[in-house]
Parts: C-alpha cells; sequence; structure tokens
C-alpha cells in the first residue's frame, strides 16, 4: 500500500482483527506483527539468553545456582514493543497518504468495496513455541501428528527434534488428540490416541496450544459473487504469475494467494512488485523460486532452495551430489555443549558446474547465515563459488564454504581441528 501511494495511486487499507473467544484482539500490522514473527523471536531470545546464562558459569562469570524467569516481565516487555509497531505503523501509513480503515472489507462487484466496522456484525509455528517454552523452564509437550516440520528437509527436521528431545522437550510422536476436559482445578485433561499402537494415553496440562497451520478466511470477502475464483478445498485465492485473479482488475498477494510462501518477506516483495507494475514502472515479477527461511527452534534451522529429498524428486538421485559437514560451534567448547546436531549439507547438481540446488543449516545464527548465502542463489551459486570464497574465521558461517566431503563417499563428514 506505502508503495502504490508512493507512486501516485489513490490508497485505502482495510484491517480488522476479528476478536477471539477470549476477547483477544490487536493493531494493525497482521499476524506477523502481532501474534507471529516478532514476539516468537523475541520469545526464542529469552530462551536463548536463559541458555546464555548456563553457558557463562563454563566461561568465569559467578551466577547463582537457583534462576527463574518471570513470564509477566517478558509478556510486558514484548507488548509493549508490539504496540510500538503498531503505532509506527499508522504513522507510516498517514504520512504516504494511505487511508486507513480499521473495517472488514468485502467486494459488492469488480469495482467497488463495502467496509463494515467491528458492530457491523497457526512451521507452523508449535516447534519454536515449544522451543522457547522449554527454554524459560516450563514442561513442554509437543504431539506430532505425522512429521515434524512438514514440507523441509527431513533429515534437518530429525536434527532439530532430536536437539530438541536432549534439551527437555518431550515428544509424543504419531499421536492424535480425542478430546479435552476443563477439570475443577482449572488444569486440561487431554486424552489422545497412539496411532501406531491404537492405545489411548491421558495426562493434565495448564495449556494447551493447537499448532495445526491457519485457514483463509476468504468466505466474508464475497469473492465468488464478483466471479474471483477460489481453491475450494483450501479457501485461497487462485493467481496467475503476476499476481492477477480470474477478474483481471483484482489481485491478490501473500498468504491468501494459492502456491505461495506463508512469508511475510515474500508478501512484502510482491506487494511492491505489483504496485510498479500496475503504474507502468516496471514489468518485473516475483521470483518464489529460492526464498530463504529459518526455523527459530533452541538450535535454530536455516535454509533456502530444495530439500534433499525436492531435488532427488526432480534431477533424480544419480543426478544430484550432496556436501555435508557435522561441525561443533566454537560457543560450544568451552561451555561442553553438545553439537551432535550441528550440520550443514549443500545439495548440487553432480554434472557441470555442479549448480547449488538447496543450501541448510543447523546451528547458531541460523537466519543471519542463510540470509547471506542466500543472495547467492540469485547470482547462480555454484559448489566451485563456495569453494573459491574465503571463510571469516572463526564462525560457523564458514563451515559452509569448507564442505568437501559427500554423502555418497561414505566418508566421515566431522569437521576436526580449524
Amino acid at each position: 500500500s506505502k508503495e502504490a501511494a508512493q507512486l501516485g495511486q489513490r490508497v485505502a487499507v482495510l484491517d480488522y482483527v476479528e476478536p477471539s473467544l477470549k476477547g483477544t484482539k490487536w493493531g494493525l500490522g497482521g499476524t506477523c506483527v502481532n501474534v507471529g514473527c516478532i514476539p516468537k523471536k523475541l520469545m526464542h531470545q529469552a530462551a536463548l539468553l536463559g541458555t546464555a546464562v548456563k553457558d557463562a558459569r563454563k566461561y568465569g562469570w559467578q551466577i547463582p545456582e537457583s534462576l527463574s524467569h518471570d513470564w509477566s516481565t517478558m509478556a510486558e516487555a514484548v507488548q509493549n514493543h508490539v504496540k510500538s509497531l503498531n503505532w509506527g505503523h499508522r504513522v507510516q501509513l498517514q504520512d504516504k497518504k494511505v487511508k486507513y480503515l480499521n473495517m472488514k472489507g468485502s467486494l459488492v462487484d469488480t469495482h467497488t468495496i463495502r467496509a463494515v466496522n467491528g458492530k457491523g456484525k497457526e512451521v507452523y509455528v508449535a516447534l519454536e513455541c515449544a522451543g522457547f517454552l522449554t527454554g524459560i523452564g516450563l514442561d513442554t509437550t509437543v504431539m506430532v501428528r505425522s512429521i515434524a516440520l512438514r514440507g523441509f528437509d527431513q533429515q534437518m527436521s530429525g536434527l532439530v527434534t532430536d536437539y530438541m528431545e536432549a534439551y527437555g522437550t518431550k515428544f509424543s510422536w504419531k499421536c492424535t488428540p480425542k478430546s479435552i476436559e476443563k477439570l475443577p482445578s482449572g488444569l486440561l485433561r487431554v486424552t489422545w490416541m497412539d496411532l501406531n499402537t491404537k492405545e489411548e494415553h491421558q495426562d493434565t496440562f495448564n495449556s494447551v496450544l493447537w499448532a495445526v497451520g491457519r485457514a483463509s478466511e476468504t468466505k466474508t470477502l464475497n469473492l465468488e459473487k464478483v466471479g474471483v475464483e477460489i481453491n475450494k478445498e483450501t479457501g485461497k485465492i487462485i493467481v496467475a504469475t503476476d499476481e492477477a485473479t480470474s477478474v483481471p482488475n483484482i489481485f491478490a498477494i501473500g498468504d491468501i494467494a494459492e502456491g505461495r510462501p506463508e512469508l511475510t518477506p515474500t508478501a512484502i516483495k510482491a506487494g511492491k512488485l505489483l504496485a510498479r507494475r500496475l503504474v507502468g514502472h516496471s514489468t518485473e515479477l516475483m521470483n518464489y523460486d529460492n526464498v530463504a527461511t529459518t526455523v527459530f527452534t533452541p538450535l535454530e534451522y536455516g535454509c533456502v532452495g530444495l530439500s534433499e529429498e525436492e531435488a532427488e524428486r526432480r534431477h533424480g538421485k544419480d543426478q544430484i551430489e550432496v556436501y555435508h559437514a557435522f561441525y561443533k560451534p566454537l560457543e560450544f567448547t568451552v561451555a561442553e555443549r553438545d553439537a551432535t546436531q550441528c550440520y550443514i549439507k549443500v545439495v548440487c547438481l553432480r554434472e557441470g558446474d555442479q549448480r547449488v540446488l538447496g543450501m541448510h543449516f543447523t546451528g547458531p545464527n541460523a537466519g543471519e547465515v542463510t540470509q547471506g548465502f542466500s543472495l547467492g542463489f540469485q547470482c547462480g551459486l555454484t559448489y566451485e563459488h563456495l569453494r573459491n570464497t574465503v571463510g571469516i574465521h572463526p564462525t560457523c558461517a564458514e563451515e559452509l564454504i569448507k564442505l568437501n566431503i559427500t554423502k555418497r563417499s561414505g566418508l566421515d563428514a566431522t569437521v576436526t581441528g580449524c
């Protein structure tokens, strides 16, 4: 919206949050700002600090053995930051002459929108939440219906969950909940089915978080009446490569569009490019290939490009080469932390200049590491490019440019020495 306004368009933003059953609502900025990426990473940081305090003793800091975490202090600080972002968004919209309407919108016809106020009538994040809850000292169990981190490289997913289990998070694998009963004490008694044994189990918890994805709220938009085609199964809007819907003058970007990555930066980039195309300043389309992302679990996981499974599916197992290494971050050495799951994998085409198809990294600051290397994917990154790059020593990121052992060789891929 800001991009379109700066390009001279008359723009309005409709943003309304339907309160939850408990009356929870939030301000301008969407899921990412209010209940997604921002608060999630801040709470992940709180857990990392707890781990850092434990490590600090090994580095000579005199710290009392008994430490506790105050949830309300953290929650207030996080909420205050989120509120500052809400205000910042409102100010930016006003400065750029974008009209903000705290209303719900729907289509009357292909060129008319009806807006009504509130009276006129969720990685994806399960492992991340479990990770920081465990990190601040809470007893946490994750129930997994099938596999963890669906859509991600499953070897990497296994390393993430193995680390979490060693870190203290409990897992109930291949289980589905059957019922939840609120006891007189206020505790929640959960009954679930083990899909392997078909046996029922019960336990009590203070809180239950449903992390089963998000549903598209398109039913109230009146899309079908004006001819906008949707996927009836998912509720998402069918779009072309230029974000156009089946109605030429109506476009859809972000999570609501079928087949698009559910990532904030992807939607922002797509929106800016769409605004530029609409005013005739550009013909550039959004490139949805090789979008990097990070999972902020206790052992962070960053990736860009194809998983090993997807690379095999597209090119054949004999046509790809996988370079890999188990390494130990320098930060882990003095602290005597287990680095068994710190691992790097680069998936390449086997022939020619060995173009890199996928890059996967578990370890400290995975997002910072992956963001830098993801730029190379836009420039045709090859294995030879990696080998010709000089590393920054001593960092975890430099292990990526030192890779020389292939899975095919069967050699030990454990890094020793500098």
